[in-house]
């Protein structure tokens, strides 16, 4: 399988973390909160975090604490389809081709529910085939680009498709909650919103060809409670706990030794790697884990900086960045994780 095209997309309005505690500190929510809460809220948005700025879907930050399932509804309902499609048009633009040619469409989210599914919304916007195969994928938190994209190799190496279109696409501040647990409050201060896109198929050519050579997977229920979303009051709340940097990098390990062990490839012949930037906690660990140097981590520093952490859509930022940083040729790594609480990786060919 080879990734033919790229293309991210995320809101106009950019906010930098100062500007977040100032309108926060604003807000109803804010005043109901316990001193060692809004202690917590304090740090994170004003020390350094590795986050400088989050896009957003908010034309003023004091939308972000209308607060009720109406209100996260729409806005799900409004920028889901609207960053998805944008960034699909910029990845068929990048693979020189049309929406016309594709022959399934694969869409992941966890930040809100439709039904029909996205793919509906986006395969009108974009004017696929009406026979286009339609698959919405939900429920696999910020590790679901890389099953979205094993999915589409499946479809092409079966014949059932030519031509794929990927999509993650998180509306995360449709999932915005506030209370005292403290991991809810960090939640709130990671999470962006953006849309990734990428078009797949058996051979084509490409400004860099990127070549999807062998993938894997593991998936280890009995830590499923330490990040997840459950539902209350209507809404998203996150689950995210402190041991999740960690695990997420013993996760990534495990199936890296895995895959490179299948695949006869040392992993010396690594040249480029790219992780779901879930955070700076996150990354200390992958680094800590894996005896990565910051220049290894570089691409997922960037986008962690400019955009937080876009859930399921990182990768595709991450990717794009290597690319556009000329990256060294040969194998790449990409790996994303999350609920599951899973692990997941992909061994890449890039010249």
């Amino acid at each position: 399988m080879v990734i033919a095209g790229l293309g991210t997309a995320a809101p106009v309005e950019s906010y930098a973390q100062k500007e977040c505690w100032e309108a926060l500190q604003q807000a109803s929510q804010f005043k109901n909160l316990n001193p060692r809460s809004r202690a917590i809220l304090k740090k994170v948005l004003t020390s350094p975090n590795g986050i400088m700025t989050r896009h957003l879907a908010l034309k003023d930050l004091a939308d972000a604490f209308q607060l009720s399932p109406d209100v996260l509804q729409a806005r799900f309902l409004e920028f889901g389809p609207a960053l998805a499609s944008q960034a699909a048009e910029r990845a068929l633009t990048d693979a020189n081709t049309t929406s016309r040619d594709i022959d399934a469409v694969i869409i992941s989210t966890c930040t809100g529910y439709l039904c029909p599914g996205l793919t509906s919304y986006v395969g009108e916007r974009l004017r696929l085939r009406p026979n286009v195969l339609a698959l919405d994928l939900v429920g696999q938190g910020c590790g679901a680009a890389l099953p979205n994209l094993r999915m589409a190799e499946a479809l092409l190496s079966s014949g059932q498709a030519r031509r794929v279109l990927s999509i993650c696409v998180e509306v995360c501040s449709a999932a915005f909650f506030l209370d005292n647990d403290p991991g809810v409050l960090v939640s709130a201060c990671l999470f962006g919103d953006g849309a990734g896109a990428a078009v797949l198929t058996e051979k084509a050519s490409h400004k860099r060809r990127v070549e999807w050579k062998t993938s894997g997977s593991l998936l280890n229920p009995q830590n499923r409670d330490l990040l997840r979303f459950e539902q209350k009051g209507g809404m998203l709340r996150n689950i995210l706990r402190p041991e999740v940097p960690v695990l997420a990098a013993e996760n990534v390990a495990q199936v890296l030794d895995i895959v490179l062990s299948q695949a006869a490839v040392p992993r010396d012949k690594i040249k480029g790697w790219v992780f779901h930037p879930g955070g700076r906690d996150v990354l200390n660990a992958l680094s800590q884990r894996l005896q990565l140097s910051p220049f290894d981590l570089r691409w997922s520093t960037q986008i962690l900086e400019e955009f937080g952490n876009l859930s399921s859509a990182s990768v595709f930022f991450v990717l794009q960045a290597g690319l556009s940083d000329s990256g060294a040729s040969g194998y790449w790594w990409m790996s994303s994780f999350g609920a599951g609480f899973s692990g997941h990786g992909a061994l890449l060919e890039v010249e």
